[in-house]
């Protein structure tokens, strides 16, 4: 594959690609932060409600591939990992809010 041809591309290119087509959100309000992290907690109830689901039908022996027992428990587990990070990366910036002097 020849990639020679993407020399030139720089990162505003790709911004301004991005955003034509709607590809990454540029509301950077404090209410659109807030829906990220709830439909971000939605997904991952619903990826850990999957992987209860996935386990229950191998141990009913339900589902033969033990294989998408381990997807959705890993994609569980990601997810679960990711939320926890954004989790304590919120609570940092709270305290730091709150030692900031006014």
């Amino acid at each position: 594959m020849d990639i020679t041809s993407l020399t030139g591309i720089t990162s505003d290119y790709l911004n301004s690609v991005a955003a034509e087509k709607q590809l990454v959100d540029t509301d950077e309000s404090f209410q659109s932060v807030l829906d990220a992290a709830v439909n971000m907690l939605t997904e991952t109830n619903d990826l850990e409600n999957d992987a209860t689901a996935a386990e229950m039908e191998f141990t009913l022996g339900l589902a033969d591939n033990p294989h998408d027992m381990q997807i959705a428990a890993r994609k569980a587990l990601t997810a679960l990992q990711y939320t926890t990070a954004v989790r304590d990366k919120m609570l940092e910036a709270y305290k730091e809010i709150m030692n900031m002097q006014i």
